[in-house]
This record gives C-alpha cells, structure tokens and sequence, in this order.
C-alpha cells in the first residue's frame, strides 16, 4: 500500500489552519502542523525526508522568523522542496522574497486551488528516492 505524502502546514491563526487541513487531507494528503516558525524549522530539521511539501503562511505573529525565512530553510535542507505561501498581505512581496518555482495564493483563496497548488508542484517536482 502506498503512503500518503504528508505535507508540512505553517500556520498560526487556528481557523485558517483548519480549513487548509481540511482541504489537503480531502485532496489526498497526510497532513502535519506546526503552528509557528521555530516548530516548523524543528520538524524539517529533524526530517526533511517525512514531508514532501511546505505551505506556509508569511506572518506568523510578533516572531523574528517568518514564512520566507521557513521556505529559505526547507530550500537549504533541500533545494527542490516544493513551497506553497499563503499571505493576505504579503503576496505583492512573492516576487522578491519568495523561494523559485514556488507558489503564492493569495488569501482568501478556495481550498481547491490549495490542493491543486500542492498537485502541480508534487507532479513537476524531481521524484526523491
């Protein structure tokens, strides 16, 4: 049987993230959390190779360390790392600060272009081994 690939949600407003959650596991994705940057970077340090995708949002609260900074990271451990960023507000700043072959959706968005945002970069990522 083959496993799901689980993705790695960043995201700190508990609504928003529920309705991400909702959407991948109804798309066919296992689904972990973290609800802040530090939480993200320690789950990706301590196992890239578990997630096969990052969505996170941009602001996450008064932190040091935000959505670009987590995609930075993931792209460090693993350049191909798929990043889906969700952002209400820093959408217009995708082009400057945002990872390559990346996706922005900005919020709000529908949950099914979240799914197929996850989907089109899973399918043109290299296959890992």
């Amino acid at each position: 049987m083959n496993e799901l690939p689980t993705i790695l949600i960043v995201e700190d407003d508990h609504l928003v993230q529920s309705v991400v959650e909702e959407a991948l596991k109804e798309g066919g994705f296992e689904i972990a959390i973290a609800a802040s940057a530090t939480q993200a970077i320690e789950l990706l340090d301590s196992d890239i190779g578990k997630y096969r995708a990052l969505v996170t949002d941009i602001n996450l609260g008064r932190v040091p360390l935000d959505g670009w900074a987590i995609a930075r990271h993931a792209r460090e451990l693993n350049p191909e790392f798929p990043v889906v960023y969700m952002s209400g507000e820093s959408a217009a700043d995708w082009s400057s600060k945002g990872v390559p072959n990346s996706i922005m959706l900005p919020k709000p968005f529908a949950p099914a272009q979240l799914v197929s945002a996850v989907a089109q970069l899973l399918n043109s990522a290299t296959p890992t081994t």
